[in-house]
């Protein structure tokens, strides 16, 4: 897929570029991510240039994962959010797991949720998403608030879902269908009653 850019009332959501390296590096010293995000620790610039310049760009391109780095209309990195496991996608499943970090000096501003709301939104219109499904290991609190904003329905505990630091760890699974947002699905949907 052609990288997309998105736009909400004080985000720019778009693919990493060269010019977003040093903040991405910086932004990764923070012991927060390291602890809740599988990124390598201690993080350097290589991992940087890693992320945004290859493992960004061959998702988009190879539709493996369509990652955003999100920044405010003056530029400053918030943090990155993307879809994964699209392969999901070009199924009749058509679901994807939706992740994203926050820089330290950008939390509790509601940049997150906002960013959020538009990529779930582009899914639904534009992908074809059916369900979003958020994991994260069970602790962390910070992202499941987000979930929540979103309005995920937290759905359980999964045991030894994740690996984390090479140890398996719980993990949340929460789910975001089109129909929780007032959007159409194409397939019936028959809940369990």
């Amino acid at each position: 897929m052609e990288p997309t850019t998105l736009t909400t009332a004080r985000l720019i959501l778009r693919p990493f570029t060269e010019q977003d390296v040093e903040a991405l590096e910086t932004a990764c010293q923070d012991p927060d991510i390291a602890r809740w995000i599988p990124i390598p620790d201690p993080y350097t610039r290589k991992d940087a240039e890693d992320f945004a310049l290859r493992a960004s760009a061959d998702g988009w391109r190879e539709d493996t994962m369509y990652n955003f780095g999100v920044f405010t209309k003056t530029g400053a990195l918030v943090g990155s959010m993307g879809l994964v496991r699209l392969a999901h996608l070009r199924t009749p499943d058509r679901q994807a797991e939706l992740g994203y970090w926050t820089a330290a000096p950008q939390r509790r501003k509601g940049y997150t949720a906002e960013a959020g709301r538009e990529v779930c939104r582009w899914a639904f219109t534009e992908l074809g998403t059916e369900r979003l499904e958020w994991v994260a290991e069970v602790g962390n609190e910070a992202s499941r608030g987000v979930a929540r904003r979103l309005g995920f329905v937290m759905e359980g505990t999964q045991r030894a879902r994740i690996v984390h630091r090479g140890t398996r760890r719980d993990a949340w699974i929460a789910a975001l269908l089109p129909t929780d947002l007032g959007m159409r699905m194409d397939k019936p949907y028959l809940p369990a009653r």
